[in-house]
């Protein structure tokens, strides 16, 4: 499928591995221009390369922390005028018990998955109205419908950045510029594994994968039977980002294999 995005600049907020990069991969391949940030440097550049090599297009990597505001700065002069902007963040730990959360907690939660977000967004917003069309799309997570104890630093604050894009998609619509949020579930990636003697703590068990893959599987039933893995959820985030979805606004379009159980 030709996703009509040759030659478009897209910035990949959060692109150095996981669902960030594998997003990444997917623009590139359609011929996208791209600009991607992380925190880790040497992981950054090497993705840059990779997928520069393997597409053969532009992939300028942005060493950046998006939740604060130097980091966004950093990727507002290296990139001032994208076409496409996607943003995914680094999964916050699991939270064990719920009552030792602290004020600083929920700060951190806030500015990484809510405030970081938002002001990326909002200093785009206006560059991004006045073209023909452009495209936002937020990576976040199913939990932000389906709320789990162990994931209260992840579910709150990307509720609220749903809540956010469904009002300001509406607004901005009019101009072509689509927003629209993908809520993954339940992924095998970088970040996810890298959690994973954290998970064990929290729930007082054992850090061997297999006694924590048999814990999450029992406790968290996945109709299709599996953890995805990134490239499952990287092609729609790709179709999102092109002209393809001209008449698709304000959607929170869940993946997860089933697990969530509402219909709305």
């Amino acid at each position: 499928m030709d996703l009509q995005i040759n030659g478009k600049t897209a910035i990949m907020a959060g692109g150095s591995a996981g669902m960030g990069r594998a997003t990444a991969e997917r623009l590139a391949e359609a011929g996208a221009k791209l600009f991607i940030t992380a925190r880790r440097e040497e992981r950054l550049r090497n993705a840059a390369k990779e997928i520069s090599e393997a597409y053969g297009v532009s992939v300028t990597p942005v060493v950046a922390d998006s939740s604060k505001e130097e980091g966004r700065q950093s990727l507002f002069e290296a990139c001032p005028n994208p076409d496409i902007l996607v943003i995914t963040i680094n999964p916050p730990s699991p939270n064990g018990d719920f009552l030792k959360l602290t004020p600083e907690d929920w700060r951190s939660s806030m500015e990484t998955a809510l405030i970081g977000p938002i002001e990326i967004m909002r200093h785009y917003i206006p560059v991004m109205k006045n073209k023909e069309w452009s495209r936002i799309v937020n990576i976040a997570t199913f939990s932000a419908k389906n709320p789990m104890l162990w994931r209260l630093m992840s579910g709150p604050a990307r509720s609220a950045l749903i809540n956010y894009t469904a009002s300001v998609s509406r607004e901005v619509a009019r101009h072509g510029l689509n927003i629209n949020n993908i809520l993954p579930g339940m992924f095998q990636t970088e970040g996810a594994r890298e959690l994973l003697p954290v998970y064990a703590d929290a729930f007082n068990l054992k850090p061997d994968p297999e006694i924590v893959r048999s814990h999450f599987m029992e406790n968290n039933r996945i109709p299709a039977g599996f953890m995805a893995n990134a490239a499952d959820m990287a092609p729609m985030a790709a179709l999102l980002c092109s002209p393809l979805a001209r008449f698709i606004v304000g959607q929170n379009i869940v993946i997860d294999g089933g697990q969530h159980l509402s219909i709305l």
